[in-house]
């Protein structure tokens, strides 16, 4: 494993390298699907522990840790889940198979099925305030399916688990461990530039549309997720994010804020919540793509890279 500096500017990211003039962001750490799999370079233990040295390491920073049921349901899935309990960060139900909701062979009997299935796992661990988040974040391509999950949440006391800051790490991280595996001493160097690069531009994104919607600074929940690149990568990422002028909240503080009350009525239903609440505006049509991120927007920036 070798890393060294390159600087982002010479990837040719296009990455933001100013500080926010107006206010000092406010974000919280969300992270997806903890799992015990097996990747190059580190062990399953010591993944999990760099991911949370990382945010002990900062102020004993606070996550989200939205759990996916079958990555977990063993031994040493539920002593992974303790350790993050413990630890006190904030536990959320992530469905139990993964399933996307906007599917259309996907009814919402099934789905909530997948979703109490996982209540049962989590019982022990689910933490408050009690939040769900869709897989994916595809929350139905119907007016029907997308009403009648809401429904199911709100009666079975959950709140959704919103992300505001949507991103493609796992993209990057799938990318890595695929060349990782063809050179085992890889430069790791500029999977690192281009990962903060992408982070902090996907960030930029997000917080200007919300400044374009709200009058007043939002709290915002980054999306990331359980793997080899966040245990390499997350406290410097962590790092650069302060250096750039914002401020690193708990997950619970970020949940706090009214905006994660919101249901925009769209459809498909789903994305980013900061870009579910654009679209419903009709005002910034312009701004959007859909999905909101995919690796597909990606590809042609790591090819041109060769990473």
């Amino acid at each position: 494993m070798k890393i060294s500096s390159l600087g982002v500017m010479a990837l040719g990211v296009g990455a933001y390298s100013t500080v926010f003039e107006n206010h000092a962001p406010k974000i919280a750490i969300t992270i997806d699907d903890p799992n015990n799999d097996h990747s190059p370079l580190l062990s399953p233990e010591k993944r999990n522990q760099a991911i949370l040295d990382a945010l002990k390491n900062h102020d004993e920073l606070k996550a989200g840790l939205f759990v996916c049921g079958m990555r977990v349901d063993a031994s040493q899935g539920r002593e992974l889940l303790k350790d993050w309990r413990d630890r006190g960060h904030l536990i959320g139900n992530h469905s139990y198979s993964h399933k996307n909701y906007g599917s259309s062979k996907m009814t919402p009997d099934i789905y909530i099925e997948d979703i109490q299935r996982n209540t049962k796992l989590l019982e022990s661990y689910i933490g408050k305030p009690r939040l769900f988040r869709f897989p994916y974040l595809k929350e139905g391509e119907t007016v029907e399916k997308r009403d009648s999950m809401r429904k199911f949440l709100f009666e079975d006391g959950y709140r959704n688990g919103h992300v505001t800051i949507d991103a493609s790490d796992w993209y990057i991280n799938s990318r890595m461990i695929d060349k990782i595996k063809e050179h085992p001493d890889l430069e790791l160097a500029p999977y690192r530039e281009f990962f903060l690069a992408h982070i902090w531009e996907r960030i930029s994104f997000y917080i200007d549309l919300a400044d374009k919607l709200f009058a007043y600074p939002v709290h915002h929940t980054l999306l990331l997720h359980h793997n080899l690149l966040n245990a390499l990568f997350l406290g410097e990422l962590l790092n650069s994010l302060k250096a750039k002028g914002c401020v690193l909240v708990d997950a619970v503080t970020a949940y706090a804020d009214p905006i994660f009350k919101s249901q925009p009525s769209i459809i498909p239903a789903g994305e980013s919540l900061i870009w579910g609440l654009a679209k419903e505006s009709g005002r910034l049509e312009n701004l959007l793509r859909y999905p909101g991120e995919d690796g597909e927007y990606e590809k042609p920036k790591m090819d041109a890279l060769r990473l």
